[in-house]
């Protein structure tokens, strides 16, 4: 089957009070199963939250201490994944039914990442997306994501690929997802930018795939009364004004954008358009000229430490088979 029925869930964080959000994400959960929807696209860091206005204490050459416990504070907020908060994300889906993808801060020892998460309607997680290039700020805070996490996953509503916010402006990264055969586009982000949907449109119009794109929807109410919130203290104060979307392969809008509130935005998707779309316009394929362009991957896992003793111990304690004793004879 060809045709399904995808959701973009817009809504805001309750900032460094991750049980209470997930219980707003399974409230919400539970209001796009109604509407049978076998795929549901969350914002960027909507479990561990987007900190919108805060410096952290950085200027440059120094941190202050408040800055450190503002970091500490946000670290606690954050997930391991896998983990418990990510057991019970995986519920939602199995209860819903549905692919689940959700933008989490995930936290590696003392290192946030910005992540994406994808589920399968049986709950399992089947993969990550790590963000490769925080933006601005977010570098001070964020860790930078590596090629082993640019994953396309073959599920049965489509292949599905994940950018977040700001990584949508990189060519290269978009054209690695393309050439991975992506039909289904997730963006989650926190840019409410009236922009934002122009480049939604072009990444789904260049691609000639179906675009996701789920923004927070945050007002001051949505923090902590001692959040230090350069927008100003009025409960009602918009902190991330939303303007999620679903587009179609020729940039066409199918729901949305959606601004001012929280809400699940729904629409009904027939991947063969993808196919139609790209008969003139292929960028992967006869659009593609292999002859003249080429892109490097590097889909290694980097860090810090290869732990190189651990394999070589390991290859010294394979039993030594009777051919290679009579060798050493």
């Amino acid at each position: 089957m060809s045709c399904h029925r995808v959701a973009v869930i817009q809504a805001g964080t309750s900032l460094f009070d991750t049980e209470k959000t997930l219980d707003r994400m399974e409230a919400l959960c539970r209001q796009a199963a109604e509407q049978n929807v076998e795929l549901a696209v969350f914002p960027e860091a909507y479990i561990g939250g987007y900190p919108k206005g805060l410096d952290f204490g950085a200027r440059m050459g120094t941190r202050t201490e408040a800055g450190r416990e503002d970091f500490l504070r946000y670290w606690k907020a954050a997930i391991d994944v896998p983990g418990k908060e990510t057991a019970r994300i995986g519920s939602f889906a199995a209860k819903m039914k549905a692919y689940l993808v959700v933008g989490v801060i995930e936290r590696s020892e003392a290192t946030l990442y910005c992540t994406a998460l994808f589920f399968a309607p049986d709950g399992t997680l089947i993969g990550k997306h790590r963000k490769l290039m925080p933006t601005a700020t977010e570098r001070l805070v964020w860790g930078q994501g590596d090629g082993s996490t640019i994953e396309i996953l073959d599920t049965a509503v489509g292949k599905l690929g994940a950018a977040i916010c700001w990584e949508n402006y990189m060519p290269a990264l978009r054209q690695v997802m393309y050439a991975g055969g992506v039909n289904i586009w997730c963006a989650p982000t926190v840019d409410q930018r009236k922009i934002w949907q122009v480049s939604m449109r072009h990444i789904a119009y260049e691609g000639r795939l179906f675009v996701l794109s789920a923004c927070q929807y945050m007002t001051r109410a949505d923090a902590p009364a001692d959040y230090d919130c350069i927008q100003g203290d009025d409960p009602e104060t918009e902190l991330i004004a939303g303007g999620s979307v679903i587009i179609d392969p020729m940039g066409n809008i199918l729901a949305g954008p959606l601004y001012g509130q929280e809400g699940v935005l729904v629409a009904d998707i027939d991947l063969s358009d993808t196919i139609k779309a790209r008969y003139d316009l292929d960028v992967s394929g006869h659009y593609g000229r292999p002859d003249i362009f080429e892109i490097k991957v590097d889909r290694q896992s980097h860090q810090v430490i290869r732990d190189q003793f651990s394999r070589d111990q390991a290859t010294e304690k394979k039993p030594v088979s009777d051919s290679a004793i009579s060798q050493l004879d």
